[in-house]
């Protein structure tokens, strides 16, 4: 048993749950809620602030700043609480009450912006919110989970490396695209592996992360509102986008065997799962990233009264919720020839 002395040195990283029973498809889901700070995004931001220290750029009277819709937010407030930093996160009504009031019992200012940008989505008002605030006081120090290269090489560093040791056989993964710093570590270790690795980024209907119209997103976690400046679509095999209804859907089908995970994990379970389906390819080995837990999503997603609301009455349609995501016929892909790029096909 791990002795720690600091919150961010413990990180469970080596559970997987298999979904075959649950799904009658085999798919292996790489848990990463197990920290102190209940997501994957405690490695980001480790290995962002601890660049930052390296680089001389925090100072002991700097004042940490980050958008964030939720998970880098309480992330950064453990560490900053842990370090003895300030930190101000500001993120946007959207952001679960839970996930707010954790930041601030972990000792963080929260700043809720509430206005739209020009895509249907918070994200250009809050970073609008953040250029302000450190063109106003040297202080401030801006991380930016959106550019930092540190975003993506801690999980090129911990997470890829975590799962091919694990799964030498590995054919396919699914990882959810938000910032992409989780995707573009992965994909870009797994392109240098021994063996092929299809890489499939599963994104939000609404999402202009991969291009398309922009629509309304009132799940956190995934989907952008601009597009991402860490994505380079040339290591990305394929898109799946996932209407909120089939993410909410497949939460409560997991929900309902005992696992209790939140909306990033139930949009990517959704898509891996139709992925399978259509395919339908015995024998494959393939893993999806479950980003966080389902505690924080309590007044949300499992909050019957809000789930009417957004979506209808027959959100929880029990048949529905048996599927946990549409139907569709199988599929084959198209084969690759000379004129069609063999990389980042999206349905």
């Amino acid at each position: 048993m791990p002795v720690i002395s600091a919150p961010h040195a413990f990180n469970e990283s080596q559970l997987y749950v298999d979904l075959q029973s649950i799904f009658g498809r085999s798919l292996y889901l790489k848990c990463e809620g197990f920290n102190f700070a209940g997501s994957i995004k405690l490695k980001a931001a480790n290995e962002m602030v601890e660049s930052a220290e390296r680089e001389g750029i925090l100072k002991p009277d700097s004042i940490l700043v980050e958008s964030s819709s939720g998970n880098l937010g309480v992330a950064l407030s453990m560490i900053a609480a842990s370090k003895g930093y300030q930190f101000l996160c500001v993120t946007d009504s959207r952001c679960n009450l839970s996930t707010r009031l954790l930041m601030e019992a972990l000792g963080s200012d929260v700043h809720v912006i509430s206005e739209l940008d020009a895509n249907a989505g918070f994200l250009g008002a809050r970073i609008d919110y953040v250029r302000a605030l450190c063109a106003s006081d040297d202080r401030y120090v801006w991380l930016s989970q959106y550019t930092n290269p540190g975003n993506w090489q801690a999980h090129y560093r911990t997470t890829a490396p975590e799962i091919a040791s694990h799964f030498p056989g590995l054919d396919v993964l699914f990882v959810g695209a938000g910032t992409t710093g989780t995707l573009m570590g992965c994909a870009r270790y797994f392109r240098k592996w021994h063996r092929p690795v299809r890489i499939v980024a599963v994104d939000s209907v609404g999402s202009v992360a991969f291009g398309g119209e922009p629509g309304r997103r009132m799940i956190p976690g995934l989907g952008m509102s601009m597009r991402p400046p860490l994505l380079d679509e040339s290591f990305v095999d394929e898109v799946i986008r996932v209407e909120e209804a089939d993410t909410i859907r497949t939460c409560h089908r997991l929900a309902r065997r005992g696992f209790l995970f939140g909306g990033s994990t139930g949009t990517v379970v959704s898509g891996a799962m139709d992925w399978l389906n259509r395919r339908d390819t015995p024998g494959i080995t393939a893993v999806a990233i479950a980003p966080d837990l389902g505690e924080r999503y309590l007044d949300t997603i499992y909050q019957t009264n809000w789930l009417q609301d957004l979506y209808g009455e027959n959100i929880l349609d029990p048949e529905q919720v048996a599927v946990g995501h549409r139907r569709e016929r199988p599929t084959p892909d198209p084969p690759d020839t000379p004129d069609t790029p063999p990389r980042h096909r999206s349905r």
